[in-house]
């Protein structure tokens, strides 16, 4: 992997890097009509940041409940296992962290995070994320996931990834009959255009699902990269093919220097109805935005309540009511 690092960046752009395989699925390295490279590809527009946006949009922060531990929803918990990747995108919302995070989770971490899972029943879910899990050797990943089933055996394991997609070579045979082992588990990916959807992608997601482990998929709108129908299309009808379900489309993040990547949320809103006019329910996911100010997340069609002029408003898992902005210079 290519790799370099700006330390005094932390917070507002992710560091440079790139796996040779991602890489070469690139047609162009000009990221301004390449939908590959324009998501590792940095521009100048990632320099220009609106007040109102964050190093840590969804607020991660708020929620940490111990080292590494981010208790926001009521029934599930994230940990973030470690802070590197094999491409670092350039849309990234956890950029307080990925790259800059610390690295691998230490044992003390893991252990204050099982403490906190064994005194909290109410969770019963632990998303595996970071950077990516998957950047983790077999040994460690599984060291990991032992080590929560023994805090927590009914808890399901969800394995947060964009390697299927990056680097699919790093989903062996081996690792699959490891994560089928420790079932109840999923794997949840992350493309966002179908060119990304290979022959080496397909043969790494039929050993999850040979192994008995389901594989679900999470976009992001992104300007330039997947904002037209047809586009969407491709993506989740070849998707569901390949046996990933469709999981969400988000909106895009108000994360520091990512306002290039982000369409209007009308604009989300008229893909989602022509998709559902051309798609069937089962390849179809969930439009969503995580709330500004930690907020939450919520579907978009059924939590926005009107728009203003210079905002969307929406309800939030709370009840109350949150702004996230209207960029009309996006567009």
């Amino acid at each position: 992997m290519n790799r370099s690092e700006n330390p005094s960046g932390a917070g507002e752009h992710p560091p440079f890097g790139v796996s040779r395989y991602y890489q070469a699925l690139a047609r162009s390295m000009d990221p301004t009509v390449d939908p590959i490279a324009a998501q590792f590809v940095p521009q100048d527009d990632e320099h220009r940041i609106l007040p109102y946006e964050d190093s840590d949009p969804i607020g991660d922060r708020r929620y940490t409940v111990a080292p590494r531990l981010v208790h926001h929803y009521a029934d599930r918990a994230l940990l973030l296992v470690n802070d590197r990747c094999a491409v670092y995108c350039r849309h990234c919302f956890r950029r307080h962290f990925t790259g800059y995070g610390g690295g691998r989770i230490t044992e003390a971490e893991l252990e204050a995070a099982c403490e906190y899972l064994e005194r909290t029943p109410a969770v019963t879910e632990v998303l595996l994320s970071g950077g990516d899990p998957l950047m983790l050797g077999d040994a460690e990943l599984c060291a990991i996931i032992d080590r929560l089933r023994r805090a927590r055996p009914d808890c399901l394991i969800r394995v947060c990834t964009r390697l299927p997609v990056v680097l699919p070579s790093r989903i062996t045979e081996a690792l699959a009959e490891a994560l089928g082992s420790r079932r109840p588990a999923w794997v949840v990916v992350h493309a966002n255009h179908p060119r990304e959807l290979t022959a080496e992608f397909r043969t790494a997601v039929n050993r999850l699902l040979r192994a008995g482990i389901p594989v679900a998929n999470q976009s992001v709108l992104l300007r330039g990269v997947n904002d037209h129908v047809e586009t969407l299309q491709e993506l989740f009808s070849t998707l569901i093919r390949t046996g990933v379900r469709p999981y969400y489309l988000f909106q895009g993040d108000l994360a520091a220097g990512t306002a290039h990547f982000r369409t209007t949320i009308e604009r989300g809103l008229e893909l989602m109805r022509e998709l559902r006019l051309r798609m069937s329910g089962l390849a179809l996911p969930t439009y969503a935005v995580d709330l500004p100010d930690g907020g939450g997340k919520v579907p978009v069609e059924s939590a926005l309540i009107r728009i203003e002029d210079a905002a969307y408003v929406l309800r939030g898992p709370d009840g109350r009511e949150y702004r996230y902005p209207r960029e009309m210079d996006v567009e």
